[in-house]
């Protein structure tokens, strides 16, 4: 399963008006803590898929949305719940970690 890409035109449907929360990991493809987190990420996307979202956002391609959600370094991810920012976590994370975070948005 791949991790589906959004950008400044996809984000608002696909993690603000979303049904579910969505995990969303902000990075660039020069970053290798960013790649090391890429098979935590795919796991848990299948794990939880129907339950909750995991997307990718290229701050590269999309500067508007790193700014507007204060991204100040790579890897920063944040929880999304209706809508809201529920939890912001920067550098490298672990699956137990992200996972924790999904559970507290799935409460």
């Amino acid at each position: 399963m791949s991790l589906q890409h959004v950008n400044d035109q996809t984000f608002e449907t696909e993690v603000l008006q979303s049904d579910v929360p969505v995990l969303v990991d902000f990075y660039a493809t020069w970053c290798g803590p960013c790649k090391a987190m890429e098979p935590a990420l795919v796991e848990l996307a299948s794990e939880y898929e129907g339950r909750a979202k995991i997307v990718k956002v290229n701050i590269e391609d999309a500067p508007g949305l790193a700014s507007s959600h204060g991204i100040m370094g790579v890897p920063t991810v944040i929880v999304f719940k209706n809508g809201a920012e529920t939890q912001k976590m920067t550098s490298r994370k672990s699956k137990p970690e992200l996972e924790k975070a999904l559970l507290a948005a799935l409460e």
